[in-house]
C-alpha cells in the first residue's frame, strides 16, 4: 500500500510515467530496446538534465534562473571562436568559460538577495543581456568552429565495450554532476537550500548567511549552463539559437519531478526524472508523427498539469490533518516529503554553526 502511494505521489509519479513512455517507445519502435539505442538516449539527455540539476538547486531556495539558455548560447559562442583549431586553447577557454559561468551565478544571486530584486527580474534581464550579446557578436549567424578534441568531450566516448559498444562522455559527466548534487543536498549547504525554501525568516534567525547560500545557488545552476554547453558543442554546433529555450525546459523538468515551485519540498534524482520523461514525451510524439511545432504546447500544459497535481496533493495532505500517534514502543512513520519540510527547526543549531566556520 505504501509503494503504491509513494508511486502516485508528486515524485514517485514522474518514475512510473518514465517507465511507461519508455515501454511504448519500445512497442513502436523495438530497436530502441537495444543498448546502444538506450545510450543513445541517455546522451541525448544528458545536456537538459544536467541543465534541471542547476535549476533544482534554486528552485528549492524558492527562486528562478531564466538565464539558462541564453547563458549555454554564450558559452557555446565562446568556445567556437576562442578555441578555433587550436586544441592548445581547449584547456584555457574551458577555464575561461567555468570563470564566466559562476560570474554570472554571481551576479544573478547578489541582484536577487542583496538588492532584493526577484529572482524572475534578474535572470530575465540577464538573458536579455546575454542573448543580445551573443547577436552582436554573431550577427545571428553560425560562426566559430572549435576544434576536434574540445567536440569529443560531447560526441566522444569509450568505444568496443560489450554489450553497450558505446559509452559516451556526456553519460558520465551527467552520471558525475548527478552524484556531485546529490552530495551537495546532503551537506549544510543543500539542506539550508530546502530550509531558506520552506521557511526563510526561521532561516535567517538561525544565523545563516542566507544570501550566501541562495547565491551559491545561483552560481551552481550557472555552471551547470556551463557544464551543458561544452557538451552541446559536441553536436549541436556553434550557433546563436543553441541553448534557445533551455531554462523552460529545465523549469518543466523540476516540476514534473515533483519539486514544489516556491521551495522547500523536492528531490534531485527525481528532477532528473523529469528530464528523461521529457525526451521520451518528445521522442514518442516525433515517433507518432506529431508536429514538431507542437513540442512548445505541450511543454506548457505539462508545467500546468504537474504544478496543479502537486498543489492538490499537497493540499489534501494538509487537510487530512496531524498523523495518528504511534502505539507504545513502535516508531512514527515519516511523511512523504518529511525530510524536507522539517529541515527549518532542525538546522537552528546547523546553521548557526555553519555560519560560525564561514
Amino acid at each position: 500500500m505504501r509503494f503504491l502511494k509513494a508511486l502516485v505521489s508528486p515524485r514517485g509519479a514522474v518514475f512510473l510515467l518514465l517507465v511507461i513512455l519508455l515501454v511504448a517507445i519500445m512497442l513502436l519502435n523495438p530497436n530502441f530496446a537495444e543498448p546502444g539505442q538506450i545510450m543513445r538516449y541517455i546522451q541525448r539527455v544528458a545536456p537538459v538534465a544536467i541543465v534541471a540539476i542547476g535549476q533544482y538547486f534554486v528552485i528549492i531556495a524558492g527562486e528562478f534562473d531564466l538565464s539558462q539558455g541564453s547563458l549555454i548560447t554564450a558559452q557555446v559562442i565562446v568556445a567556437g571562436n576562442l578555441v578555433g583549431q587550436d586544441d592548445a586553447r581547449t584547456v584555457p577557454v574551458l577555464a575561461l568559460m567555468i570563470v564566466l559561468g559562476l560570474f554570472v551565478g554571481l551576479v544573478n544571486g547578489l541582484l536577487t538577495t542583496l538588492l532584493k530584486v526577484p529572482s524572475f527580474i534578474v535572470t530575465l534581464g540577464m538573458m536579455l543581456a546575454l542573448l543580445g550579446l551573443v547577436l552582436w557578436w554573431t550577427g545571428g549567424a553560425a560562426t566559430g568552429n572549435p576544434a576536434d578534441s574540445f567536440r569529443q568531450i560531447g560526441r566522444g566516448g569509450i568505444r568496443e565495450l560489450a554489450v553497450i559498444d558505446f559509452l559516451p562522455w556526456s553519460v558520465l559527466i551527467l552520471a558525475v554532476w548527478l552524484a556531485l548534487g546529490i552530495w551537495i543536498t546532503k551537506r549544510p549547504l543543500g539542506k539550508l537550500l530546502i530550509a531558506i525554501g520552506d521557511n526563510a525568516r526561521a532561516t535567517r534567525y538561525s544565523g545563516a548567511r542566507d544570501w550566501w547560500v541562495t547565491t551559491r545557488a545561483f552560481m551552481i545552476s550557472s555552471l551547470s549552463a556551463t557544464v551543458s554547453a561544452v557538451l552541446l558543442v559536441g553536436y549541436a554546433g556553434v550557433h546563436p539559437s543553441v541553448g534557445r529555450g533551455y531554462e523552460f525546459v529545465a523549469i518543466t523538468a523540476v516540476v514534473l519531478g515533483g519539486v514544489v515551485l516556491g521551495g522547500g519540498r523536492g528531490w534531485i534524482v527525481a528532477a532528473v526524472a523529469g528530464a528523461f520523461v521529457l525526451e521520451a514525451l518528445f521522442l514518442l510524439l516525433n515517433i507518432a508523427g506529431v508536429p514538431s511545432s507542437l513540442r512548445d504546447a505541450v511543454q506548457g500544459v505539462i508545467i500546468i498539469a504537474a504544478v496543479a497535481y502537486s498543489g492538490l496533493v499537497f493540499r489534501s495532505r494538509r487537510r487530512s490533518g496531524p498523523p495518528t500517534p504511534p502505539s507504545p514502543g513502535k516508531e512514527p512513520d515519516a511523511p512523504d516529503g518529511a525530510e524536507e519540510s522539517s529541515a527549518t527547526p532542525a538546522l537552528a543549531g546547523e546553521g548557526a554553526a555553519h555560519n560560525n566556520r564561514s
